[in-house]
């Protein structure tokens, strides 16, 4: 049974479990009240088909006083592989037997901050420059009761409330809070971007008369990440083990809030306040700037990309136009969505978002950070469709959208090239290039989509190169993203469906004919190297 009486004021009722697989670490934690003395055993068990329930790794606790609540700490090592255990506590004693905060982790997590390891490099190998967080929706709330509270995600992780996300119907023990983002962005090596409440949710929101103790949460979430150690919220950090201050310098002030009833007022009370205590921060309005005038004071503006697959495509030319003076873009969501376009990650999907970034990469003047929304989701409680990556307990695969942001990894800090296509079916392409160095070479790269169903026979001409540039045909390599079925998805059985594949480009040249097939995401990486005699 399960009731109200938890030693954590906060936090009432609490339980997590993980797939289990042979010859790991699981570490248990849980605590237990009893007048009587305890004789329990704490097992992972495996229950299948056909056969008797399998003991994978067993513990006992014995010989302890649990009259008041007691934390209990045990390492259980799996004899076997299970995707379907469970954790069982276990006893033959008679009695009353009160437990709290269980809670069964796998021990090797990525750089021990809990995160599995396989999606983590999974995000890496995306080359990630920052970490947009806590997210959107979420961060607002249907009713700002339930909007997302830093202060109440902090601290130990037993102590910590919980709240109910309203917009995604689902709770959430907040386990993964404001201080495990900040962490993961120092983790996986980005910059922190946060997303904080504006005073305002879907349905309710406070005026600029009741704002102050929003933006007091604020100053005191700043604190947190980038304050001293002495300082009143940089110590619990600190507490925390983490003395050292995190480089938080992007903040967004709402989300998705620009035409809501007091947007405009809370806003300036957040941006002034802001910029007079903190005047190195970026911050982020939600009002769009794309073809006119902001009307406030902002270093960058928030632009939402969600549609079907056409409309994404063309939006391949929506930053040409964008006033270069002003705020800078942050596309801080962008993804086909349509149901009927997108299915759950497909290739056609893909290939719209890769020549809405080949737009945006032609305006990097003014557009100077985009991310794909969302990034992760769990396919046991799938809430939206589509993601980047899929998990459950024990899998994971990337969908083609994942896939087609590998071919932009290293376009951040890149020197952008002007690209002129002509072709009978410019209409269906969208094209971008950079140039890039790796540990050996440096790269002319040409990404072109064909949003088409024809072939398109092409030459790439690699002008307005140095004069003492040539192509090295050796090291040149072709990239390709493209199916025979332009709708086809990537699966737990066939996780590589629809990804890259790659290949030499035996007729590179300054002057290279190519074939891109239909529906197809092609990069031309075009190694270049000295002339021969030219010092």
């Amino acid at each position: 049974m399960a009731d109200r009486v938890s030693c954590f004021t906060k936090n009432t009722v609490a339980l997590r479990m993980e797939n289990i697989e042979e010859g790991k670490a699981y570490n248990l934690v849980m605590y237990i009240r009893s007048s009587d003395s305890v004789d329990l055993t704490a097992s992972l068990t495996c229950s299948r088909p056909s056969s008797a329930l399998q003991n994978l790794a067993s513990a006992p606790i014995q010989d302890i006083n649990v009259s008041n609540w007691t934390k209990v700490e045990l390492q259980l090592l799996a004899q076997g592989t299970c995707r379907t255990a469970r954790l069982d506590l276990t006893t033959f004693k008679r009695g009353v037997l009160w437990l709290d905060q269980v809670s069964l982790m796998p021990s090797d997590t990525y750089k021990g901050h809990g995160f599995r390891k396989e999606l983590m490099h999974m995000l890496l190998e995306l080359k990630p420059q920052f970490l947009r967080f806590p997210g959107g929706c979420f961060v607002e709330g249907n009713w700002l009761r339930n909007a997302f509270r830093w202060k109440e995600t902090i601290g130990p992780w037993e102590e910590r409330p919980g709240h109910y996300g309203d917009v995604w119907n689902y709770w959430t023990d907040d386990g993964l809070g404001y201080y495990e983002f900040l962490l993961l962005a120092e983790d996986l090596g980005t910059l922190p971007v946060w997303v904080f409440n504006a005073g305002i949710s879907h349905n309710d929101g406070v005026n600029s008369s009741m704002v102050t103790p929003f933006v007091q949460d604020v100053f005191d979430g700043l604190e947190f990440a980038r304050g001293s150690a002495d300082s009143t919220w940089g110590s619990v950090r600190a507490t925390m083990g983490h003395p050292k201050s995190f480089p938080l310098k992007f903040v967004a002030i709402g989300n998705e809030d620009c035409d809501k009833e007091f947007y405009q007022e809370n806003y300036l009370e957040f941006y002034n306040a802001l910029k007079e205590a903190y005047p190195d921060i970026q911050v982020v309005s939600n009002c769009e700037n794309s073809s006119g005038s902001l009307g406030r004071p902002a270093d960058l503006y928030d632009s939402h990309i969600y549609s079907n697959a056409i409309d994404v495509f063309l939006m391949k030319s929506k930053f040409d136009r964008t006033p270069r003076t002003g705020p800078k873009v942050f596309v801080s969501e962008y993804a086909v969505n349509e149901p009927k376009d997108a299915g759950q990650g497909n290739l056609l999907a893909s290939l719209a978002e890769a020549a809405l970034l080949t737009g945006l990469e032609t305006n990097s003047d003014i557009v100077q950070m985009a991310c794909y929304a969302p990034l992760f989701t769990n396919d046991n409680d799938r809430r939206w469709n589509p993601d980047a990556i899929v998990f459950n307990s024990w899998q994971h695969y990337g969908t083609p959208s994942y896939w087609m942001q590998t071919f932009f990894r290293e376009s951040s800090g890149a020197m952008i090239h002007p690209v002129q296509i002509t072709s009978s079916y410019s209409d269906s392409l969208a094209a971008s290039a950079i140039t890039w160095n790796d540990t050996e070479n440096s790269f002319l790269r040409v990404k072109i989509v064909n949003f088409g169903s024809h072939a398109v026979n092409l030459t790439i001409r690699a002008t307005g190169l140095q004069a003492s540039t040539a192509v090295n045909t050796m090291a040149s390599r072709l990239t390709v993203l493209t199916y025979s079925n332009v709708m086809d998805e990537n699966s737990f059985s066939n996780p590589n469906n629809v990804v890259p594949i790659i290949r030499e480009l035996p007729n590179a040249a300054e002057e290279t004919h190519a074939l891109l097939n239909p529906y197809s995401l092609t990069s031309f990486d075009l190694a270049l190297e000295q002339k021969a005699g030219v010092v």
